[in-house]
């Protein structure tokens, strides 16, 4: 058991929010390293991780925007309504947008770049989601490994998914028992069996659970790892698993990987991925959801015309793997960023040091 703190939260502006930030400190909760071991092990994690990761899905790693153009179409739209950090550049006479992540910017770069079939990049991606509701594992506040590798016609399928989910997995677990050696007081254990199930078996798996988070967790406390696919569309209820944006994964190839973390008690997301859409899919999925005015933004243009190539990827956050791997119960032990006065004040009280 553990004690939840629902903290009131007040917002002035127009957008649909929850009143309430969480967070919840287990019973008994202390931390395992101390200031300066828990950066050595943060970096530790990175540097280890990018080198397993990298060479199991042969990537190079390229440097990424920080903002882009509104005009562009580049940035992620994520859910919908989640409102991007934007300003004016005079210089330019544009507005600009801090990237919410760069699902789209990478396909782009792939061409430009003039990456070949088999070949892909990563890179740092940070980013500012202002709506983001704060709780142990979301900060306004997000950094993760972005990465998107080109792929054939004939790969575009749900068993090559598969693999790339399971090479993921492998460069995980590899870190994370090397970091055990390092750092041998973690305790923090992954298994490398995934298991892979989609969204509409789970829904028929679990009827009396009413949302994807209450079948995550369920489903996740039992296998450990996981990989629930084909999120976007709407399931045979009418509703939606998870939402995602029509423009960037193939709602019937892409997936969440989930590990299951003792400390929290709960499926934790690691990384969302998958095949990205073709001119067919998207054509598709822009009608679908409502979203046919994007048809003319030079992303998209480019995309219907077969112009870009067909690739897979996806991003993997590195605070949430940090915290799973060194057993820490909040985000916040493991990257800076701001919180509100009584998040605070509850984790000084239990102990929780938040960076």
């Amino acid at each position: 058991m553990g004690i939840w703190y629902n903290i009131p939260i007040y917002f002035f502006f127009s957008v649909k929010v929850n009143s309430m930030n969480k967070i919840y400190i287990p019973e008994g909760y202390k931390p395992v390293l101390d200031a300066y071991d828990t950066q050595r092990a943060i970096s530790y994690i990175k540097n280890h991780f990018q080198t397993e990761f990298q060479n199991a899905l042969n990537l190079k790693r390229v440097s990424a925007p920080l903002f882009v153009t509104d005009a562009s179409g580049l940035n992620d739209n994520l859910n919908g309504y989640e409102r991007p950090v934007s300003f004016d550049v005079p210089a330019i006479g544009e507005e600009a947008e801090v990237v919410h992540s760069l699902a789209k910017w990478k396909r782009l770069a792939l061409k430009r770049y003039g990456f070949t079939v088999g070949h892909g990049l990563y890179t740092d991606m940070n980013a500012i989601r202002r709506d983001e509701e704060l709780d142990n594992i979301h900060s306004i506040y997000v950094d993760q490994w972005d990465w998107e590798k080109i792929i054939t016609r004939e790969t575009r399928t749900i068993e090559y998914l598969q693999l790339i989910v399971r090479a993921i997995v492998r460069a995980i677990c590899d870190t994370n028992d090397q970091l055990r050696v390092r750092f041998p007081q973690l305790t923090t254990v992954l298994d490398r069996d995934v298991t892979f199930v989609t969204s509409q078996e789970l829904e028929d798996m679990y009827p009396d659970l009413k949302t994807g988070s209450e079948r995550e967790k369920a489903f996740v406390k039992e296998h450990h790892t996981a990989f629930i696919m084909q999120i976007g569309g709407k399931l045979k209820s009418g509703n939606r698993h998870d939402g995602r944006a029509p423009d960037y994964d193939d709602w019937q190839l892409n997936g969440d990987l989930f590990f299951w973390d003792e400390v929290l008690g709960r499926a934790l997301e690691i990384s969302s991925m998958g095949i990205r859409v073709d001119a067919e899919s998207l054509d598709r999925q822009l009608t679908i959801a409502g979203c046919d005015d994007r048809r003319g933004l030079p992303f998209h243009r480019m995309l219907l015309n077969d112009e870009l190539p067909l690739t897979i990827g996806g991003g993997i956050g590195q605070s949430r793997l940090c915290m799973l791997m060194m057993g820490c119960c909040h985000i916040g032990e493991v990257q800076s960023s701001i919180w509100d006065a009584n998040t605070v004040k509850a984790c000084e009280a239990a102990g929780v040091p938040l960076l």
